[in-house]
């Protein structure tokens, strides 16, 4: 299990009760607590402490919630930050809203105490998969296309000038600085993809910059070149020491530092092209399929999947179906946590593991509703200590072709919607269950659905609801409800969403895509 006991947590609510009240349990829960009345208070907690999880109220005199969380959002540091609302606001389109802005999760007012601890715990755990195998902004960015961002510290003001026009020309885009404190201050807000510091610097010489900045989690691993006036084998060692990337003498000129430059984003791109290319060998050595080739085929049906992986990588979501009998399917949509480079073949071999152990359950038990699936499913990957660490969202589906029911369990909160043909309205299918392999008990629920003629079900992974158009608006909830809304009896529902999506985008995904209709005839 995770230590609890160095994680800090910022409450922000204005009501003083409610503050005291959390704040004890989550003490006595052994996490250290940040209270703040309002939103002002609580931006100046981030900026001045390392918050591993914010617990919101929403509705506040200072801010909103919903608009804090926005704001804080925009921020690079605190983007991955596991962010919950604890409010009154508990509809359908409040919760939309809360996901809209960037939040994890939200817990209505009046609260259990100990499912708010639960979610803690929950999301807690989910961050510190993220920072174990890269995030999806880290693995966006390493496949990503675009210029490559230079930090330049050199407190001569001529040469840093010099240095950052012959970086630009030699296309990169460089930002320069003479001090670097406030040099620091930006690679925090907005971390590049390379740094150049000068050593012999006033103040704040170019050793304690790279010591800085090894002590931030996020830009300890972004490559670090030294400016050296000297080229002195102790400046040089001593770099070496601090894990720099290389050095270049000042004197060499800046057509030297811009090739230099280009010899690393050279080094990394073949690094990354490597990489893809063993994923891709380890894909087919293994004859692991995480996604079928064909849609099933089910009376009273039509039952459709789009699968998109992120650049082409096998990547960690998982689709299948699985034939019970002539009148009952299993669909299944998973998506694996943690998917970066290295962590990508354990994510690949992942989605296959879970989707292979679904198959084995499903030949043993008697029952075939999707709680008891996902229940056996998750005691198989809990009781494995090799991947127990490593969690997946995963939504079963069991569809009969004569009652026409649909009965679905969730381990996550992957969003499963349905289209209700007759009165045009879409609702959310709405389950509580634990990510898989969380807990020993994943508290999975049934839930039951009549289709009707021309009722639409639509299962999507989170890379359709998080990937962004070129304005860098995600597509969203709101997005895919509108898209949900085009569908009538005469067109395809999956064209429909894919074709919306894909224009929104403009075909640049962030994430893997997968995307599940079923369209009751």
């Amino acid at each position: 299990m995770i230590e609890t006991n160095n994680k800090t947590i910022l409450l922000i609510d204005d009501d003083i009760t409610i503050r005291k009240l959390v704040s004890r349990h989550l003490k006595n829960d052994q996490y250290n607590v940040l209270e703040a009345s309002g939103s002002k208070e609580g931006f100046n907690h981030l900026l001045n402490n390392n918050v591993d999880l914010v617990l919101c109220d929403v509705t506040m005199e200072e801010m909103d919630g919903f608009t804090f969380c926005k704001q804080v959002r925009q921020h690079d540091n605190y983007r991955l930050i596991p962010f919950v609302f604890v409010t009154a606001k508990n509809s359908f389109e409040d919760r939309s809203h809360a996901h809209e802005v960037g939040g994890d999760d939200l817990i209505a007012k009046p609260f259990d105490i100990n499912e708010l601890l639960l979610k803690v715990r929950t999301l807690l755990r989910r961050a510190d998969i993220y920072k174990i195998y890269g995030t999806k902004k880290n693995l966006q960015k390493s496949f990503a296309g675009g210029k490559t961002k230079i930090l330049l510290v050199d407190d001569d003001i001529t040469s840093s000038k010099i240095f950052q026009i012959n970086l630009n020309k030699s296309g990169f885009e460089c930002e320069a600085f003479n001090d670097p404190e406030e040099a620091l201050q930006r690679a925090k807000s907005s971390p590049p993809d390379i740094i150049i510091s000068d050593i012999v610097m006033p103040g704040m010489d170019g050793f304690t910059f790279r010591k800085a900045v090894l002590e931030d989690k996020e830009l300890k691993s972004v490559p670090f070149i030294f400016l050296t006036g000297k080229g002195e084998e102790e400046d040089i060692l001593s770099g070496f020491d601090l894990g720099i990337t290389d050095y270049v003498v000042k004197s060499s000129g800046p057509k030297v530092v811009a090739a230099k430059v280009t010899a690393i984003i050279h080094s990394l791109g073949k690094e990354k092209e490597k990489i893809v290319s063993e994923l891709h060998q380890a894909a087919d050595s293994l004859r692991v399929k995480v996604v079928p080739d064909n849609d099933p085929v089910l009376e009273g049906f039509q039952i459709k999947h789009w699968h998109q992986p992120f650049q082409g990588i096998p990547g960690g979501d998982f689709i299948d179906f699985i034939q019970i009998d002539e009148d009952n399917i299993v669909i299944v949509l998973g998506d694996v946590m943690g998917k970066k480079w290295g962590a990508w073949y354990f994510a690949f071999a992942y989605a296959g593991y879970v989707r292979s152990a679904t198959r084995i359950v499903l030949q043993s038990l008697k029952t075939c509703t999707p709680k008891e699936i996902l229940k056996e499913v998750n005691k198989a990957v809990y009781q494995d200590a090799k991947i127990s660490e490593v969690f997946a969202t995963l939504s079963i589906i069991v569809l009969n072709r004569k009652t026409r029911h649909l009965l679905y369990a969730g381990a996550g909160d992957l969003p499963v919607l349905f289209k209700n043909a007759a009165s045009s309205e879409i609702n959310k299918i709405y389950v509580k269950g634990m990510l898989l392999g969380y807990a020993a008990d994943g508290n999975y629920e049934d839930s039951l659905v009549r289709l009707n003629q021309h009722d639409v079900i639509i299962l999507a992974s989170d890379g359709i609801i998080e990937s962004r158009n070129l304005s860098g608006e995600q597509f969203g909830k709101n997005d895919l409800l509108k898209s949900i809304k085009d569908i009538s009896p005469s067109v395809d529902p999956l064209e429909i969403i894919k074709t919306e999506f894909i224009n929104f985008t403009g075909g640049k995904f962030e994430d893997d895509i997968s995307l599940i209709t079923i369209r009751a005839e």
